[in-house]
C-alpha cells in the first residue's frame, strides 16, 4: 500500500515513511491509494470471530510491508488490550464507550498504535524521532501515555492556554521522562498551525526527525475504524445497520468511520455532531466551506473550526459533496443545548455523560427524529470525570474519582508558556 498527498504536489510513500512524516512535503495529508474492500461474508461471519484475528485482516492492506506480521499483531494487542463496549440505552438508543483506556479517551486507541509503530520504526532505523503534537484536550493525554519511555522517541506538545480541563492537563505536564508540554496563548487551531509550520521548516527538519502525532497521521487515524468494527461485532447478527453519531473536532474519529464503511461494514448513516465550531454543519447545508474563528466551549475538545481531516473525509466520496450527503449528516449544537443533553441522557436513562457524548447523543436523536425511526450508537467520546465541574453542576452530583487519575492529583503541571512559532522553534533547537 502506498499513500499520496491530498494535495498532489508530493511523491507517493509507504507506510512508514507516512507515519514518520506525518504530513507530506506539500503540507497535504497522506491519503491510501486503495480502500481495501472486503465481502459480505467477512463481516456476516464475524460475530463469533476473535477480534484480535479481525483487526489484523483489516489492517495488514494499510501497514503492507512497513510491518512484519507479528509486530503488527503485538502493536494490536496493545492497542486492543482494553474494551470499547456497546452499551443499549434502550431499544433505539446505544452509546459506544470509548473511555476504558489509560487516560479515559478514545484518543488512547490510535495513540496506542501509533507509538508501537513508531517506536518499532525508530528502534529498526537506530534514529531518534520527534513527535510534535497539538492538542484540543484528549490528544495530548493520550499521546503522552501511549509514548511515555519509548525508546528512541521525544513527544511535544501543544495546547492551548485556559481551553483544556484541569484533568486534561494533568495528564500531559505531569508525566516527564520523553514528555514536554507547551502551553499557547491562542486557541487550537494555532497550535495545529505552529506544528504544520514546524513540519515545512527546513532548519527544523535539519535538526530534528520530525513526526505528529495528531489524527493527520495516517498511524493515528487508521486504527480508530477498529472500535466501529467492534460496534457492529457486538451489535450481532441481524442487528439492522446502525446509524453512527460521532461528536466531531478534528474529524478524524468520523472519518475513520466512514473509512470503514467504504471497506463494506454495515451501516446505515453517520451523524457529524459539532458544538457551536459548526464549519462542516454549515458546509453540509450550503457547499461552503467557510471556517469562522475557533470559539471556545464546553466540549473543548471539539474548539476546531479548520477540520484538517475532513478533506479525507471529501476525499472517501472523489470530493463530490452530493453523494457524502447520502451517507452524512451534521448538526451543530450550543452549550446551554449540551448541557441539557447531560441532563436528559441521564433523567432517561439514568447515564451519566461528558460534554462530547451529550453532543453525539443530541445529534443522533436529531437525526432519528428527522429520517422517521431508525437504530443508532452515539459515541461517549471521554469519561464524564475529565469535565468534572462541568458534569457536577450539571447533575447536582459527585463524581468518583477513577484510580488511575487520583495519582495524578498531586503531581506539579511542568510546562512551558509561548505566544508563537518563534519561542517554541527556539525552544526546540535549543535541545
Amino acid at each position: 500500500m502506498e499513500y499520496y498527498s491530498l494535495e498532489g504536489k508530493a511523491p507517493k510513500v509507504g507506510f512508514r515513511e507516512a507515519a514518520l512524516r506525518g504530513i507530506a512535503p506539500d503540507r497535504g495529508l497522506y491519503f491510501p491509494e486503495r480502500i481495501p474492500a472486503f465481502p459480505k461474508r467477512f463481516w456476516s461471519e464475524m460475530h463469533h470471530r476473535p477480534f484480535l484475528e479481525i483487526a489484523l485482516e483489516l489492517m495488514l492492506p494499510f501497514t503492507g510491508d512497513s510491518l512484519p506480521g507479528p509486530q503488527l499483531r503485538t502493536i494490536l494487542e496493545k492497542t486492543l488490550a482494553f474494551d470499547t463496549p456497546l452499551v443499549w440505552l434502550g431499544d433505539k438508543v446505544g452509546v459506544l464507550e470509548l473511555f476504558h483506556g489509560p487516560t479515559l479517551a478514545f484518543k488512547d486507541v490510535g495513540a496506542t498504535f501509533m507509538a508501537g509503530c513508531l517506536g518499532y520504526f525508530s528502534q529498526a532505523a537506530n534514529t531518534r524521532t520527534t513527535v510534535l503534537v497539538a492538542t484540543s484536550g484528549d490528544t495530548g493525554g493520550a499521546v503522552a501515555r501511549g509514548f511515555l519511555g519509548v525508546p528512541g522517541v521525544d513527544v511535544v506538545i501543544l495546547y492551548p492556554k485556559g481551553m483544556v480541563s484541569d484533568i486534561q492537563e494533568r495528564q500531559l505536564t505531569t508525566l516527564g521522562e520523553n514528555i514536554r508540554a507547551f502551553r499557547v496563548e491562542g486557541t487550537f487551531d494555532d497550535c495545529q498551525a505552529m506544528v504544520k509550520k514546524a513540519f515545512l521548516d527546513p532548519e527544523m527538519n535539519e535538526s530534528l526527525t520530525l513526526t505528529s502525532a495528531n489524527s493527520i497521521n495516517v498511524a493515528r487515524w487508521l486504527p480508530q475504524m477498529l472500535y466501529y468494527v467492534r460496534a457492529f461485532q457486538q451489535a450481532g447478527p441481524g442487528t439492522p445497520e446502525l446509524v453512527f453519531a460521532v461528536p466531531s473536532g478534528n474529524f478524524g474519529n468520523l472519518c475513520a468511520g466512514m473509512l470503514a464503511c467504504k471497506m463494506g461494514m454495515p451501516a446505515a448513516h453517520f451523524v457529524a455532531c459539532t458544538n457551536q465550531n459548526d464549519t462542516v454543519p454549515r458546509y453540509m447545508a450550503s457547499r461552503t466551506y467557510a471556517p469562522n474563528p475557533a470559539v471556545a466551549t464546553l466540549s473543548n475538545a471539539m474548539d476546531v473550526a479548520d477540520p484538517s481531516n475532513f478533506s479525507r473525509v471529501l476525499q472517501l466520496f472523489q470530493n463530490r459533496s452530493e453523494v457524502l450527503a447520502r451517507y452524512l449528516s451534521a448538526y451543530a449544537f450550543s452549550d446551554d443545548q449540551t448541557l441539557e443533553g447531560i441532563r436528559e441522557l441521564h433523567e432517561r436513562f439514568g447515564y451519566v455523560a461528558d460534554p462530547h457524548g451529550a453532543v453525539g447523543y443530541l445529534g443522533l436523536k436529531r437525526y432519528l427524529e428527522a429520517s422517521g425511526g431508525g437504530r443508532g450508537v452515539f459515541l461517549e467520546t471521554a469519561h464524564a470525570i475529565k469535565f468534572r465541574e462541568t458534569v457536577e453542576a450539571c447533575l447536582h452530583l459527585e463524581l468518583e474519582l477513577p484510580p488511575g487519575l487520583r495519582e495524578l492529583m498531586p503531581r506539579k503541571k511542568v510546562f512551558t508558556s509561548i505566544a508563537g512559532y518563534a519561542q517554541l522553534k527556539e525552544a526546540l533547537l535549543a535541545k
